[in-house]
């Protein structure tokens, strides 16, 4: 059960340590671009180019990127837009876990087909890009996503995107209304929500927390 994710929430009052890790993805993303008409691979390729940089590490990154542009434009911006999707989802609570991190990349290998290295690259922009971008960009993705996809893959989707939220095995209400909100904005049926989110049913929070006031008045 996994997909992809493209560019999310920002608050620029973020702890001191934040702004130091975002520092760092800045200088291994370059400059970044939020034109939703670019494919994240082909913003990345452009990045690599304008920035400076020698090395073995920098030639591996070179190669991979390589690879990514050999998808065909549609999918890679399918994948770039699905990736995004799950970064938003992964940070409603305005952070990524590195158990969602590595949600997010089996996600890409299982269902985007992408080599693991390749996959790591597309998660890593796309929590980016979430940080820089988020809440402005929401919409616009969702929007693209939703005229590019079909009804089964968006329901693929949502099944990732509550995949992605019980990583740690509790879907929290943030994270809830958040994949919600993603469902309206895809105009997925609410019948076809519903369907999607019981079958995460034990992960909800919501749910957890009605199953042990249950078995707290049982023991009564």
């Amino acid at each position: 059960m996994r997909y992809y994710s493209l560019i999310s929430g920002i608050t620029w009052n973020r702890r001191s340590s934040e702004v130091a890790k975002l520092k760092k993805l800045q200088k291994i993303c370059g400059r970044l671009c939020h034109d939703i008409g670019m494919s994240i691979f082909h913003l990345f390729k452009q990045n690599i180019k304008n920035s400076p940089g020698s090395g073995a590490d920098t030639e591996t990154v070179r190669k991979i990127v390589k690879a990514l542009d050999q998808l065909e434009p549609e999918r890679a911006k399918f994948i770039a837009g699905f990736a995004y999707l799950l970064g938003r989802v992964a940070r409603a609570d305005m952070r990524i876990t590195p158990e969602e991190t590595r949600s997010m990349e089996r996600i890409l290998v299982e269902r985007g087909g992408l080599p693991e290295a390749q996959a790591v690259i597309v998660v890593q922009m796309a929590k980016t890009q979430n940080i820089l971008f988020g809440g402005t960009e929401n919409f616009l993705v969702s929007r693209e996503f939703k005229n590019r996809a079909s009804h089964k893959e968006k329901m693929a989707l949502l099944d990732c995107l509550f995949a992605v939220a019980a990583v740690e095995n509790s879907i929290i209400t943030l994270e809830d209304n958040e994949i919600s909100q993603i469902a309206d904005e895809l105009r997925i049926e609410h019948r076809d929500f519903i369907s999607i989110r019981s079958k995460h049913r034990e992960s909800l929070a919501v749910f957890q927390k009605e199953g042990r006031r249950k078995r707290a008045g049982s023991d009564k």
